[in-house]
């Protein structure tokens, strides 16, 4: 076959090809056998239209022109055949189902752009805990007194309402109240404020019977020294060991090792001018002498004597 035969043989074909969108529709699904010979006999819809508009010819000049191959061969007429049946149908999508690039309700697009369904997962919603119950008054009462039976440093109102879970507005006025009922029973123990807590402490008029039955004839007291050194403490803290020194006119090192390594002497810092360390009274020094803050310390001028000032007249 020369080249213009197969030119023209092309023309022809490009000529006689209709597009799918102007084709007719096929039959929908077959009916029963009893409609089958009506439907054959009857005219399709189709085929009158066809009949009463017949597809318009293109001229010769639409034709496709040729291209050569890859490869630099020309196409053959069945490559053009192949052509007509992939061709892809372009009528328009059913709607009702849904857009493949589309991403539907309850799915999220990952990085690749395909629809991933998200795991429709409940919610744990946490209930608030629920408030612990109100104690009677009999109650608080009796679990107040069981705690600071087993203490053995005072305790703070705000550790007994958090441990008993109750306001702390009703722990302060019932502990008042239980301390003034030890009182006015006449108990050999009441319940009194020492170091910013509550702890139960024998009575002043009962010690000599609980000193003789806990000493048992030993003695566990401070030296002279020591006690000397622990008042100037006391009443003059903060204050540094050489200002100690001065006022009992003695070196105090090694006592104020032992009072510190008592617990009740500890340090507070450092004096701004010489650098020196400075010390104060501890919480064990009040819890042992049953003072709630250094204020309650008996006031000095009684226990001094009358001559004093000729006394440090005569130390200079």
């Amino acid at each position: 076959m020369s080249d213009e035969d197969r030119r023209d043989s092309l023309a022809d074909q490009a000529a006689a090809w209709v597009p799918p969108w102007e084709r007719p529709r096929p039959p929908a699904a077959e009916p029963d056998n009893a409609d089958v010979a009506s439907d054959i006999t009857a005219p399709s819809p189709a085929t009158d239209d066809l009949a009463a508009h017949p597809p318009v010819q293109e001229p010769e000049s639409a034709a496709l022109p040729e291209e050569p191959d890859r490869d630099g061969s020309d196409r053959d007429e069945s490559d053009v055949g192949e052509l007509n049946r992939t061709e892809p149908d372009r009528t328009e999508p059913d709607r009702t189902e849904p857009d493949p690039g589309e991403p539907v309700v309850g799915e999220s697009s990952d990085a690749a752009g395909e629809p991933r369904r998200q795991a429709a997962g409940r919610r744990r919603v946490t209930a608030p805990p629920e408030p612990a119950p109100e104690l009677s008054d009999t109650e608080l009462r009796g679990a107040l007194e069981a705690i600071l039976l087993v203490v053995d440093e005072p305790v703070s109102e705000l550790v007994l309402a958090q441990v008993l879970e109750q306001p702390a507005e009703r722990v302060g006025p019932m502990l008042d109240e239980i301390a003034a009922g030890y009182t006015a029973a006449g108990h050999g123990f009441e319940l009194r404020r020492a170091a910013g807590g509550w702890r139960l402490y024998t009575r002043p008029e009962y010690a000599t019977y609980v000193e003789r039955f806990v000493l048992d004839g030993q003695s566990v007291r401070l030296t002279q020294a020591a006690l000397e050194t622990l008042a100037v403490v006391a009443y003059k803290q903060p204050v540094t060991r050489s200002r100690i020194s001065a006022i009992r006119g003695v070196n105090c090192d090694g006592v104020i090792r032992t009072l510190v390594t008592r617990g009740l002497v500890e340090e507070c810092g450092t004096e701004t001018d010489s650098g020196a360390f400075l010390y104060r009274t501890t919480t064990l020094f009040l819890e042992k002498l049953g003072l709630n803050t250094v204020d309650e310390l008996p006031p000095l001028a009684p226990f001094l004597p009358d001559d004093v000032e000729e006394l440090a007249d005569a130390t200079r």
